[in-house]
């Protein structure tokens, strides 16, 4: 039987029958390669898919030589995936462009004998010049390579979060998450990732279609970036109402932002922002929209068709790979496509310096917000009618002094205490109604009369 996804291999897919000794070579092609590619393990090159055994076993080994044999660290750059289909497992490895190329496996060192390029199907030594070009403009400026500014940081918040996924952080935690530099300091993703820290997400909120009128303002943040991320989560996801949408056939409840395209947005807007220019991403509500805008742009040599495909190139992959370990991002280069499920690409707008994703509420919803709020003035002017009309019963019925028993009898109230507190209070608090016995007034004798009764 075959793999149902069988294509045949091409630049971007790399079928092993089972674990080689050409899995670092292979990966290190994709590394080095413009948009990353993937490997699957257990199926054929024909497209048999034959599975594998003891895949548990196998996710480790993976990872542990992707770990160790390959240069500069691909940590955050691959994502292991178990798969079942036709009763077999086999494995799913995501690779991500890097940004620190070459890469090449440390035992050759950075020669055409270490570093491969990915050209059709197959995996080739990378040519001198290239090594020596792809080395002089590798990105040194990533918050894995800038030293934080203040070192006395604590990490706290992260233990929770690792604890409560069943890992445990020890000593060596911040070496083993990339959290340092090569000179051993704490680098920026540290600093962004600690229990305090000055950077802080806003979450706007604008009365209409413009940033006019802004009526809230919230900023989540100066704490770990996971925490940060977590709650602008929340807050979007209360933010993010139901309504109900009337059809010919039925009625429907629905959500004015699409769920799982919100989270992916926003996770995307995070994990991607580029840090270096210490600026965060900002998240804007409007009547009408959501807006998100984080900093950057598409990749060096993208398309804005290649960025929609959905090729991971991570901006930071030491974020991406804690929020991996932490289940917020489900697999690598997976966000984009869950959101073009639901909206089209036009909700994206590129600049030199900055993406912006505008997400329009599901149609419907602004007139049912309109349907509601006629509904709730209509209702507001009718209670205000009938309040008006009791008061002005009781006014002309008590221009004869009369018990609270024959006020409440005369309305027809049975309700003692909510005739007491609706209608009797308030009358007498602005001094339409008066007492009899104004320094008794809990005697069982006192009576009540309009203020114009002398």
């Amino acid at each position: 039987m075959k793999f149902s996804g069988y294509r045949g291999e091409d630049q971007h897919l790399e079928l092993k029958r089972q674990l080689s000794d050409k899995l670092e070579k292979e990966v290190v092609a994709f590394l080095n390669s413009r948009d990353g590619g993937v490997m699957i393990i257990g199926v054929a090159d024909d497209g048999e898919l034959v599975g594998v055994d003891d895949v548990d076993l196998l996710q480790l080994k993976i990872k542990d030589r992707l770990k160790q044999n390959i240069a500069p660290s691909t940590m955050g750059l691959f994502d292991v995936v178990l798969l079942q289909e036709q009763g077999k497992a086999f494995i799913k490895m995501i690779v991500a462009s890097g940004s620190e190329k070459p890469y090449y496996l440390s035992k050759m060192g950075m020669s055409s004998k270490g570093c491969f390029i990915r050209v059709g199907s197959a995996s080739e030594p990378m040519p001198s010049d290239m090594i020596e070009d792809l080395f002089s403009k590798r990105v040194r400026n990533s918050i894995g390579n800038i030293a934080s500014r203040y070192q006395d940081l604590s990490f706290e918040q992260l233990k929770i979060y690792y604890h409560e996924h069943s890992y445990s952080l020890n000593e060596q935690f911040a070496k083993n998450l990339e959290l340092t530099t090569k000179g051993g300091e704490y680098n920026y993703a540290a600093y962004l990732l600690a229990d305090r820290n000055g950077c802080s997400i806003k979450v706007g909120k604008y009365r209409g279609t413009d940033r006019v009128d802004l009526i809230e303002n919230e900023e989540y943040g100066y704490c770990c970036l996971v925490k940060a991320t977590k709650a602008v989560l929340d807050k979007l996801n209360i933010e993010n109402r139901t309504f109900t949408k009337i059809t010919a056939k039925e009625r429907l409840e629905q959500k004015m932002l699409e769920p799982v395209a919100l989270r992916e947005a926003v996770i995307n807007a995070i994990v991607h922002n580029d840090f270096s220019r210490e600026v965060p991403p900002k998240f804007e509500l409007f009547s009408d929209r959501l807006e998100i805008t984080s900093v950057g742009s598409i990749p060096v040599g993208f398309t804005q068709d290649e960025f929609f495909m959905g090729y991971s190139v991570p901006q930071n992959k030491e974020l991406m790979r804690i929020f991996r370990d932490l289940d917020i991002v489900e697999q690598m280069g997976s966000g984009i496509n869950r959101i073009l499920k639901a909206y089209p690409h036009s909700i994206y707008h590129f600049s030199p310096n900055f993406i912006r994703v505008i997400i329009p509420f599901a149609e419907g919803f602004i007139e049912s917000q309109s349907s509601t709020a006629q509904a709730t003035a209509q209702a507001t002017a009718q209670a205000t009618a009938q309040a008006e009309s009791v008061e002005k019963q009781v006014l002309i019925f008590c221009q004869t002094p009369r018990t609270r028993a024959e006020i409440q009898e005369y309305l027809g109230l049975k309700h003692r205490e909510h005739f007491r507190k609706s209608i009797l209070s308030p009358l007498i608090e602005t001094g339409k109604l008066r007492l009899t016995l104004p320094d008794k007034p809990t005697s069982p004798k006192q009576k009540f009369y309009a203020e114009d009764q002398q």
